[in-house]
C-alpha cells in the first residue's frame, strides 16, 4: 500500500518528533498495527524479547536468562520494547500466551519485523510501532498508559502522578 507525501509522524531516528505534554500526560502518535483501545500499567525493557525460548507462555513471563525482565510477567500490561529476536516461534509462542489468559493488554515497539507484526496480530492485543518520539525514552516501568492504536494515540501518566 503506497500513501502520498511524507509521513505525518517523523521517525524517532530523524529527531524531528517529540512527545508532547498535555493536562500531566505525555503524549506520543505512531502507526496502529493491530486495532484497539486499552489501559493499563507499562512494563517496559531495551532489550529486544525472544518468543521461542524466551518466554513462558503458560504465565506470560520472560524466562530469557540474560534478559533485563527476567521472571516478571508482561501478562495483562502494556509491553514497551525495542523489538523481537530469534526465530519465527516467536509469532507462536505470543499466541499461546494469548490462548492461556497472559497476553499484554498491549505491545508498543520500535522495529517492525513480520515476527512482531504476527505476534501481535495473533495476540489481538492493541499495537502499535513508528512513533514520533521513542517511547523507551517516554515511559517506564509502573506509568500508567491509555493506548487508542485506531487514532494512533499513547497518553502517558508517569507513575506518582
Amino acid at each position: 500500500m503506497s500513501r502520498a507525501g511524507p509521513s505525518p509522524h517523523p521517525s524517532p531516528a530523524s529527531g524531528r518528533g517529540s512527545a508532547t505534554r498535555g493536562e500531566g500526560a505525555i503524549v506520543l502518535h505512531g502507526r496502529k498495527v493491530v486495532g484497539g483501545v486499552v489501559e493499563g500499567e507499562a512494563l517496559v525493557t531495551r532489550d529486544h524479547i525472544s518468543g521461542w525460548g524466551g518466554i513462558d507462555p503458560r504465565t506470560g513471563s520472560v524466562i530469557e536468562v540474560r534478559h533485563e525482565l527476567r521472571g516478571q510477567s508482561f501478562a495483562g500490561k502494556v509491553l514497551v520494547f525495542p523489538g523481537a529476536k530469534g526465530s519465527s516461534g516467536w509469532s507462536a509462542m505470543f499466541h499461546s500466551t494469548r490462548l492461556h489468559g497472559k497476553a499484554p493488554a498491549a505491545m508498543l515497539f520500535n522495529e517492525m519485523t513480520t515476527k512482531v507484526a504476527l505476534g501481535a496480530v495473533v495476540t489481538h492485543a492493541p499495537a502499535m510501532t513508528d512513533f514520533d518520539s521513542d517511547p523507551l525514552e517516554c515511559i517506564e516501568t509502573g506509568d500508567w498508559v491509555r493506548v487508542d492504536a485506531d487514532a494512533g494515540i499513547v497518553e502517558v501518566t508517569k507513575k506518582g502522578r
